[in-house]
């Protein structure tokens, strides 16, 4: 294999004739675009003189759409009919940027609907204006970028690597559309473990979906992982993104890997979604964390109301400040519920696993997941692993096919301490997963045995039922008020709750924990809800005694002393 490292360095020193007309993290602007029309430019090469031959035969014809036509004669799923490429744009340096705009305007539909949601036209007149236009076209034409050198797995490498560049000099928002690649890495592991014999079979074929598929890591890292265990598996890739420039990189990146690009749409997936009656084998995806679904809302709502679990919200609605759970259930809407199912592999931060009470819209999806046995294991990863936040973040781990020792469990699994740290932060990012530590992780969630870092619950663990426990009202006197039947009215000012675990009957957790304290107490059942939450911390914490007083008072001691010394260095 080609040191693909070696060529993404070569291509990103164009942004040396870059600095100082355009900001660090608008290179890529530039130097995305251009990588991928090179690389079409080298593929296209061989066959664009039979491409143009059979165009000007065409171009007087009846038929109303050549493109598939051309498409044939490229030997590809798009074509250019234009008459320049690299070289010629750079024979012809005195109208480089009016032909350069009747090259990109030569691409069949597909390709050139990417350079629109780069805003080339904009880089094109900016470059132009800053008399740099030929030197960034001649530098990418001195670039060999040909199939026949570089096959397009390799020129995937590359690309996701320029990608990368990008992001991290990008860092205010990197976050959104970039998530570290060894976190992928470990999803992917997580996410392919148990299906290692179903994808080693000769000419296997299985899809995947990333319904927030930013520039399409996840995607990428998950068709490397499985061409790695099979070289002759194919993995279908689908995904939808909000973020044009994201969406134009991601579309990009199936392009030059021979993937169709026209799986992957744009737009909100809660309020459009660009692949609704897709049914997908794998789902794998890392939403935007705490995000409002406000501009969602009307549609999101109407589906809820209307459809119910007909739709993709039947289980609930969370508040509308944090849409995870809304991504979380559109994931399980896709689905496949035939014999083999599907697995889903999603990156949230803590909110998920608690916020909301019994009865609220998350805890009603929490349960509503759990209850169906679709959660196997959620894994706490380190903090300060992302780019844009420091935040502690949870992958969670759905199938609806799991293996018989996993029916009915749940798996959890604390990584928090499988880190390294980074030699240099970027932005936030100051911890990386390293590739040993990956497989540790992936070896805990495999053997699936209690431990230090892993803990095996039922499902109904964490459950439980929140009672409203009453006390009587009283007058003046003390007496009881009661009502027309004789029965005591509650005190609403007396009134509180205890949550009681699933696990445990009702009536005796209140005859052991309430009654001893408030003799003339009762349960209002009418009341009761169930509810359902995942507290991390509980689960594995581990107790660590008060250090005595003559540590903490030599530790005073020693310094006061440094203290001292260092006043009187400063006198001296």
């Amino acid at each position: 294999m080609i040191n693909f490292r070696e060529y993404a360095n070569f291509i990103w020193s164009v942004a040396d004739l870059l600095r100082g007309d355009y900001k660090q993290a608008e290179y890529g602007k530039v130097i995305l675009p251009f990588t991928i029309l090179r690389r079409l430019d080298c593929v296209l090469e061989e066959t664009k003189p039979n491409v143009l031959s059979r165009y000007e035969s065409l171009k007087n014809s009846n038929i109303q759409n050549i493109a598939p036509i051309l498409n044939a004669e490229a030997k590809l799923s798009f074509h250019n009919r234009s008459k320049y490429d690299f070289d010629r744009l750079i024979a012809d340096p005195n109208n480089l940027a009016a032909n350069l705009r009747n090259y990109v305007n030569g691409f069949s539909e597909g390709a050139r609907e990417i350079m629109d949601y780069f805003k080339f036209e904009e880089q094109v007149n900016r470059l132009e204006e800053a008399d740099l236009l030929f030197l960034v076209v001649k530098r990418f034409q001195e670039i060999n970028l040909h199939p026949n050198k570089i096959s397009s797995m390799e020129m995937g490498y590359i690309f996701e690597e320029l990608i990368r560049k990008f992001a991290e000099i990008s860092n205010e928002t990197a976050g959104e559309h970039f998530t570290p690649r060894e976190v992928i890495r470990l999803m992917v592991n997580l996410l392919f473990l148990n299906d290692r014999k179903i994808l080693t079979q000769e000419g296997i074929v299985k899809t995947l979906y990333d319904v927030c598929a930013g520039t399409g890591g996840m995607l990428s890292v998950a068709e490397e992982y499985l061409k790695e265990l099979n070289p002759k598996a194919r993995l279908e890739v689908f995904g939808q993104e909000l973020n044009p420039e994201s969406y134009a990189i991601c579309k990009a990146d199936m392009l030059i890997k021979d993937q169709n690009p026209g799986n992957i749409k744009l737009g909100n997936s809660l309020s459009n979604d660009g692949l609704e009656y897709g049914k997908f084998d794998y789902c794998l995806t890392n939403p935007p964390f705490g995000v409002e679904w406000k501009k969602a809302e009307k549609v999101v709502k109407d589906e809820h109301q209307k459809k119910g679990f007909g739709g993709r919200f039947g289980a609930g609605l969370p508040r509308i400040s944090d849409g995870s759970l809304l991504f979380l259930q559109h994931l399980v809407s896709k689905m496949k519920q035939d014999g083999e199912g599907s697995r889903i592999g999603v990156v949230f931060n803590g909110s998920p696993l608690f916020s909301g009470g019994a009865g609220s819209g998350e805890s009603e999806i929490r349960k509503w997941i759990i209850e169906n046995d679709l959660l196997e294991a959620i894994i706490a990863l380190p903090d300060q692993l992302f780019y844009n936040t420091g935040i502690s973040t949870y992958i969670w781990m759905l199938t609806n096919r799991k293996t018989k020792e996993r029916k009915g469990k749940v798996q959890l699994i604390n990584a928090v301490s499988f880190y390294e740290k980074m030699p240099k932060s970027l932005g936030n990012k100051r911890h990386e997963i390293s590739p040993r530590q990956i497989d540790d992780i992936t070896k805990i969630y495999g053997e699936f045995t209690n431990g230090d870092h892993c803990k095996i619950f039922n499902n109904e663990d964490f459950g439980y039922s929140r009672i409203t426990i009453e006390r009587p009202l009283r007058d003046d006197n003390g007496k009881v008020v009661t009502d027309k039947k004789g029965n005591p009215k509650a005190d609403s000012s007396l009134r509180d709750n205890e949550n009681v675990p699933l696990t445990e009957d009702i009536e005796s957790y209140f005859t052991r924990e309430v009654l001893p304290h408030a003799p003339d107490a009762w349960i209002d059942h009418s009341k009761t809800k169930v509810g359902y939450e995942i507290n991390f911390t509980k689960y594995f914490y581990t107790y660590k005694p008060l250090r005595s007083l003559d540590e903490i008072r030599a530790d005073i001691m020693k310094l006061e002393e440094e203290v001292y010394d260092e006043v009187a260095n400063v006198i001296s």
